[in-house]
């Protein structure tokens, strides 16, 4: 047992994210007093999360200490404590090791965790996710280091980007004909499939991961055809899943998510859920679970509104962003290639904005090299779910300029 047994606090954050750190400012915000725990698995505290696939390798001045999200004077913070249970009936938190708090509210910001395949477990195989996880791959991808990225996804693109600047050689491994081909119309994955191999990247498309192996210092990786690629560290970004797995066993109620209403409470009495987990009534989309800072961020300061007494709505739609190499976007909603696209480009083709309509409804706006039009995106999905934006008036709805 440890010092924590026993306790009682006004508010338990179960996750320690930024979503969690969010939340302490929300609470505090509303109640300056009150006991706060949270309880993170990892043995970092929060850290702003998008600067380990971003600003940590492109900026000689960043550092992974000015990511910290909490001081350790607004909450009590509980790092490598992982929670075994809960139950709501109690108002109570098990962590592992046997130790148990009793909490007023419970905020469950446990976010996801990474998909993973058949490879060797070795510390030179990283799902790139953590803190701990920057660390390592800094400590093992030097310049010229051979670097395996699996996933041509959000993050598994970011990496290769970023790694590439570092000087590594990087060798992409992904299911699809072209970079990001999931997320965007065909014109514009082709361009940033030409922008890695122009850049040096090696790029093994449509080919699937079928088994590793060690030897040494390095990593095998074989693909389908037989292909096998070495190099000393393989990262992994093939997207995530919800941990949801304390809220099924406490019978909260789940579905792709942990289903919280527009207070952020879920279906168990003062226990609310934010973040990657929180599967929500988004004011312009639906129901719907964002994986991105932007909502773990707002969702997070609201939910500690919540839980400290604020009664309020959470009507916000988030927006994501990237930067791939000299190109950057930020969007709004929810930007899938199979959905029908409206594309506008600017003149010299370097700029534009595609709209993404499912049902004759706007679903999503990428801004590709396209700042600070995030608002108009939104306006843009709201008047399409109203039946005032037809599709034949997007074009120029929004500037490319």
């Amino acid at each position: 047992m440890s010092d924590l047994d026993g306790k009682k606090y006004d508010y338990v954050i179960v996750g320690g994210g930024v979503a969690a750190a969010a939340a302490v400012g929300g609470i505090r915000e509303v109640d300056e007093s009150g006991s706060i725990l949270v309880l993170g698995a990892e043995p970092d505290g929060p850290v702003y999360r998008p600067d380990l696939s971003k600003k940590l390798w492109l900026d000689k001045d960043a550092s992974l200490e000015k990511t910290q999200l909490l001081d350790g004077k607004q909450a009590q913070l509980e790092t490598s404590s992982p929670v075994a249970a809960i139950d709501p009936g109690a108002h109570t938190v098990q962590v592992q090791g046997g130790d148990t708090v009793t909490y007023g509210k419970l905020l469950l910001a446990t976010g996801s965790t990474p998909r993973t395949l058949d490879l060797p477990d070795s510390d030179r195989v990283i799902y790139y996710r953590t803190a701990a996880d920057y660390r390592r791959l800094r400590d093992l991808a030097g310049k010229d280091t051979e670097v395996t990225a699996v996933g041509a996804g959000y993050i598994g693109a970011e990496i290769a980007s970023a790694l590439t600047q570092n000087d590594a050689k990087v060798t992409m491994i992904f299911d699809e004909e072209l970079v990001q081909q999931r997320i965007f119309p065909s014109s514009i994955a082709e361009l940033i499939t030409k922008d890695f191999t122009d850049r040096g990247v090696r790029l093994i498309a449509k080919k699937q991961v079928a088994a590793g192996s060690l030897a040494d210092d390095t990593v095998a990786i074989q693909v389908g055809d037989g292909t096998s690629v070495e190099a000393g560290v393989v990262v992994v970004g093939i997207g995530v899943t919800p941990r949801v797995e304390l809220a099924e066993a406490a019978g909260i109620d789940t579905d792709n998510g942990i289903v919280v209403d527009d207070h952020l409470r879920t279906s168990a009495p003062d226990v609310y859920a934010a973040g990657d987990v929180a599967s929500y009534e988004d004011a312009l989309l639906g129901r719907r679970r964002v994986e991105h800072v932007d909502n773990a961020e707002a969702m997070g300061k609201k939910a500690g509104r919540n839980l400290a007494g604020a009664d309020e709505v959470y009507d916000y739609t988030p927006i994501f962003w990237s930067d791939l190499f000299d190109n950057g976007y930020e969007a709004v909603g929810d930007l899938d290639s199979r959905l029908d696209t409206v594309e506008d480009w600017n003149d010299d083709h370097t700029a534009a904005v595609v709209y993404y309509l499912g049902d004759d409804m706007v679903r999503g706006v990428l801004l590709w090299n396209v700042w600070d039009s995030s608002d108009k995106a939104r306006d843009v999905i709201a008047k399409s779910r109203d039946g005032k934006l037809d599709r034949d008036k997007l074009v120029g709805t929004i500037p490319t300029s």
